[in-house]
């Protein structure tokens, strides 16, 4: 595959879910701009007095979205977390929908040079920001053993975490991990099963990918802004492809949709909390016919739901 090319996922039904069509001059913002499927989308779907806003921590997607001439079309350099600055900062006001195609994206997947993945040999980096932080080599050279079986125990749900920890450890002494060849080769030697056609490593990299990005904790702090800036039934439509990151997803809109009251706490029925969120139909995931094009979105999943008053 080109280092440049995207395959959105779920691509008419994440930009389907936005509903354009009731506010087709209204103000949308695709918080992970990747190469711009969506975008451009989202832009054949909005009226003239649209406005669409473009957000990516990766410094390749936004340089990639200076191409895409329109001028509807703002694109910035922000992360999730960044959302509600981001918007003051270019006064959006409300918006009337908000996109987030969460993960890694196949230009960064493809591309040896970050990185990501451990088909081709590469720096050990991860970071879907370069400019930003320590990469996966750095960390691994000071995090103890704890901390690594931490790590990818809980955010690669790796059965073998104990045992790819120690091993990582053990090669450390040896000399630094600098490469995804080395790593790769690490963990093969501890990681005993795997399921069919799925490469050891395979765990371990996603869970040093979302470790060193701090993706569920970008989420958690992302979600909240997105709901304060949305105007009444404006939509919000996340597509993931982590359980992870999909647990997060599905509790925030669930409990903003129905608020718990304490037991026993005496209310009025105009003191009850109101919810905040409508849960737009069931979760969706890709068919098989879009699987077998794009066999990377076969584990995604899309939620929406509606801003109430």
């Amino acid at each position: 595959m080109n280092a440049d090319a995207h395959v959105p996922v779920l691509l008419h039904p994440a930009v389907d879910a936005l509903a354009i069509d009731l506010r087709p001059d209204g103000t949308f913002v695709d918080a992970t701009f990747g190469r711009g499927g969506h975008s451009r989308l989202i832009l054949e779907r909005l009226g003239p007095g649209g406005r669409l806003i473009a957000i990516d921590r990766d410094p390749e997607a936004v340089a990639a979205a200076q191409g895409l001439s329109d001028p509807r079309f703002t694109a910035t350099h922000a992360r999730f977390s960044e959302l509600q600055v981001t918007l003051d900062a270019l006064r959006a006001g409300e918006i009337d929908g908000v996109l987030f195609d969460l993960g890694v994206s196949s230009p960064q997947l493809d591309d040896s040079r970050r990185g990501f993945g451990f088909r081709n040999d590469g720096p050990l980096d991860m970071r879907m920001d370069p400019t930003r932080g320590a990469g996966a080599a750095e960390w691994l050279e000071r995090a103890d053993e704890a901390e690594i079986r931490g790590v990818i125990g809980n955010y690669g749900e790796e059965r073998f975490a104990k045992q790819v920890a120690k091993a990582i450890v053990a090669a450390r002494r040896r000399g630094p991990l600098r490469r995804t060849g080395e790593l790769a080769a690490v963990v093969a030697t501890a990681v005993r099963t795997r399921e069919p056609g799925q490469n050891p490593a395979t765990r371990t990299f996603q869970a040093l990918r979302i470790h060193v990005n701090q993706e569920l904790e970008e989420l958690s702090l992302a979600l909240p802004q997105a709901l304060t800036a949305l105007r009444r039934s404006g939509r919000l439509a996340v597509i993931s492809f982590h359980s992870l990151e999909d647990r997060i997803v599905k509790n925030f809109m669930r409990d903003a949709a129905r608020p718990v009251v304490p037991e026993r706490l005496p209310l009025r029925a105009r003191e009850m909390p109101q919810p905040q969120l409508r849960i737009v139909g069931p979760p969706r995931k890709p068919g098989p016919e879009e699987i077998m094009v794009n066999p990377r979105a076969r584990s995604a999943v899309l939620r929406v739901a509606e801003k109430l008053a």
